[in-house]
């Protein structure tokens, strides 16, 4: 039997890009489990809303929700059309319905907008991921503007909520939310103050909706990951903390999304139904309190 030495994996050398960034732009190239992930039927015949599923993460869980057996609509921004692309392929390549939905989702309406869509054209929807994420690298609080404070906020609890709200109208008992935190909610980074600060606030929104929507048969969780090497890292940080990203981990490297990807389809699957206001910490060995 051959096994994976989880010590094992690239570590990005120093590099920076345009935000909010390709992943055809990163070296080494992430990897979403393209050639690696196999399915076996855990979410057949599900619908699921994956936000911000163009790249990373977001890619990574499209592709195995749909090698699961689920139907994906994701969205993405305009200036991620290529990477949209490519995981609608990828969804498609599974024999899986895929809809690409480009939305900026930093308005209400936007985000019901998408829920509609995916409902009218998958037929319902059973899965939600809020994934999408803004961040961008400080030196200081003291360059904290209010456009970022509120496009952090925005697009990251703001749009979580909105899209929670909006699927409320069409979720049956079974369906399961799981929203995308981090491990900065509880080991913040000075130099992402608001990208932190809004972490730990939905890890209180996925404890709180939990606990009302049990009675509706409803799960709601969490994924907190660590670093992982994402579009996201070298188009809002500065090139000297993109090298050795992940390094400082017990494992000494960064996660690649495909990491990640089980863990979403462990709580969007039966195997879980008694879990409900949980978070699954994905960190490479880092400690995260309580």
């Amino acid at each position: 039997m051959t096994m994976t030495d989880p010590r094992d994996g690239a570590v990005p050398d120093a590099q920076q890009i345009e935000h909010p960034g390709s992943t055809t732009e990163l070296d080494p190239t992430p990897d979403h489990g393209e050639e690696i992930y196999r399915g076996s039927d855990r979410l057949n015949g599900r619908r699921a809303l994956v936000t911000g599923g163009d790249s990373g993460i977001g890619r990574a869980v499209a592709l195995a929700f749909a090698r699961e057996g689920a139907d994906v609509a994701f969205t993405y921004l305009p200036e991620e059309r290529a990477d949209a692309d490519a995981t609608s392929g990828l969804v498609r390549d599974a024999g899986r319905s895929a809809v690409a939905i480009e939305a900026d989702l930093r308005s209400r309406d936007a985000c019901h907008a998408a829920v509609e869509r995916t409902v009218a054209e998958l037929g319902g929807v059973d899965i939600v991921v809020c994934n999408a994420a803004y961040q961008m690298a400080l030196e200081s609080i003291v360059d904290l503007t209010e456009e970022q404070l509120r496009r952090t906020f925005e697009t990251n609890v703001f749009h979580t909520v909105w899209t929670m709200q909006a699927a409320l109208d069409h979720l049956q008992p079974g369906a399961s939310i799981i929203v995308t935190s981090s491990i900065q909610a509880t080991s913040p980074s000075p130099e992402l103050l608001d990208y932190a600060a809004t972490k730990g606030a939905l890890t209180n929104i996925v404890k709180s909706a939990s606990t009302e929507l049990a009675e509706r048969g409803i799960r709601v969780n969490a994924v907190a990951p660590g670093p992982v090497w994402t579009p996201l890292i070298p188009a809002t940080m500065p090139s000297a903390k993109v090298d050795g990203f992940g390094e400082d981990t017990p494992l000494g490297r960064p996660a690649q999304p495909a990491e990640l990807a089980p863990a979403y389809v462990f709580l969007d699957s039966d195997e879980s139904t008694y879990i409900t206001g949980e978070s699954i910490a994905v960190t490479g060995g880092r400690i995260t309190p309580g």
